[in-house]
């Protein structure tokens, strides 16, 4: 009898181990995707969806908008808006900025990402500090930078983290 208690005290802390390893492995496995309509747009890079009763914010993964009170900062708000207003999204969540905002790709029904496209239409910079190998939004910063689309019209655009640094 006590080495059947011994075994199952080694299954069970076996196990314990094993799950343990494999939350450490990938910290992120609890952030599930998910689907939902009733998305609202805060700025050109911030939006809010309702996940069940829960209204939750959602800061676009990759991007950094002009803000509100800056050049190009409605611009970008309306880009946004015209994308996502009213519509139903996909979010692939990657975790939480430092204000608990859920980062995520924003992803339409017929497979828009809604993160490149604000980026193509040169609304927003390729945030490198935060995904800095995303080599896509790398490619269509440029672009959008040498069709002088967007802000990029602007022969010198203030990028959004100088323009907060300013502000302090």
């Amino acid at each position: 009898m006590s080495r059947f208690l011994r075994t199952s005290k080694l299954g069970m802390v076996t196990r314990l181990l094993l799950t343990c390893f494999v939350l450490f492995l990938f910290p992120y496995s609890s952030f599930a995707d998910f689907t939902d309509s009733e998305v609202s747009v805060l700025d050109g890079d911030t939006i809010e969806v309702l996940n069940g009763h829960h209204a939750e914010r959602i800061r676009l993964s990759g991007n950094d908008c002009p803000e509100k009170g800056q050049a190009f900062g409605n611009k970008a708000k309306q880009a946004a808006s015209a994308l996502v207003f009213g519509k139903q999204v996909t979010l692939q969540t990657h975790g939480y900025d430092k204000y608990k905002r859920t980062l995520a790709a924003v992803l339409l029904r017929n497979g828009t990402n809604v993160n490149r496209e604000l980026v193509k239409g040169g609304w927003c910079w390729w945030y490198r500090k935060y995904t800095p190998h995303d080599t896509e939004l790398e490619k269509l910063e440029k672009e959008a930078r040498d069709a002088k689309k967007g802000l990029w019209a602007d022969p010198a655009p203030l990028p959004p983290w100088e323009w907060r640094k300013r502000r302090r």
